[in-house]
């Protein structure tokens, strides 16, 4: 674990419990609860670092209306809810804020009340920032901030402005310093276009279920020694 240099926000782009199950000859639904597993132990490990903001993407515009429907609903009800109840208890205890990235408009109706309620509920803390990214999709969020500037009346644009616009705009640290994407898949997905310009990318081989916080020490490590020059 290295002492210093530690990202301020690190993001990540959790992928593989479907494949990882699928080699163990499980259900799907095992690869994704042991992933939340992991995520939620990647999360407390963070905040113990001194990691001011995590983000984690739950469900992508893109894909999540194409998974099937039982999944989707397991994801939800059995997975994403529960894991809600911890956070609360955790952001309440620790001063953790948290966020949702992505539409509310799609989602059943509960999931959004409960996830609705969360973000009010921690509004007030600014110790820890958690986001989750549940129907986020990158291209969407541009697409909803340019409305929400049209809606409120327009007028010149500046970066800072528009920055304020997107799901992150009032955070301390909205832009990742580091994304971390699991699997092995060497790609973004249109994960945070606008808030990743100079973030630095680690793709880590192992799926979800086995990213420890082992592995996750080794990509601070290797953040760490890296030279942020920031187009310079």
């Amino acid at each position: 674990m290295p002492e210093n240099n530690l990202p301020n926000h690190v993001a990540i782009i959790p992928d593989g419990n479907r494949r990882w199950a699928k080699e163990r000859g499980l259900p799907s639904f095992a690869g994704h609860q042991q992933g939340m597993e992991r995520a939620s132990e990647i999360a407390r490990y963070a905040r113990k670092l001194g990691i001011s903001t995590a983000t984690f993407w739950g469900l992508s515009t893109e894909n999540w209306l194409k998974r099937p429907e039982e999944e989707v609903s397991y994801l939800i009800n059995k997975i994403f809810m529960l894991a809600m109840d911890r956070f609360a208890d955790e952001a309440e205890k620790e001063g953790v804020r948290i966020t949702h990235l992505g539409r509310k408009d799609r989602l059943p109706k509960h999931f959004i009340e409960r996830l609705t309620a969360l973000e009010a509920e921690t509004k007030n803390n600014d110790k820890y920032f958690l986001n989750l990214g549940f129907d986020y999709g990158g291209r969407d969020e541009i697409l909803r901030a340019m409305n929400r500037w049209r809606n409120e009346g327009g007028g010149e644009l500046s970066e800072e402005i528009f920055s304020n616009l997107l799901d992150t705009g009032d955070q301390p640290y909205p832009s990742p310093d580091l994304i971390i994407r699991t699997s092995g898949e060497m790609r973004m997905s249109g994960f945070l276009p606008w808030q990743s310009d100079y973030a630095e990318l680690y793709f880590e081989k192992s799926y979800l279920p086995d990213f420890t916080t082992e592995k996750f020490d080794q990509a601070l490590a290797d953040y760490a020694i890296r030279k942020r020059r920031y187009g310079a």
